[in-house]
């Protein structure tokens, strides 16, 4: 047994994650909650923030709050 997130626009269901299986299956369908425009996230993509954060170049230097334990 599977469970997996979609979104029903009224029409059609809109997987919002990967569906792990390759044949056919008996489904229930459950309507949980309305959800609105801005509470529908997309699928993740890897890669999908590169470019959007970043790490310093010290990230990996000692802190001084820790120097009297090192």
């Amino acid at each position: 047994m599977y469970a997996i997130k979609a979104i029903y626009d009224g029409v059609e269901f809109k997987p919002i994650q990967p569906i792990p299986v390759n044949e056919s299956y008996k489904v229930v369908i459950t309507f949980i909650e309305p959800v609105n425009k801005q509470s529908i996230r997309q699928p993740f993509e890897y890669g999908s923030m590169n470019g959007k954060i970043w790490v310093s170049d010290d990230f990996d230097a000692p802190l001084d709050d820790f120097k009297e334990y090192m």
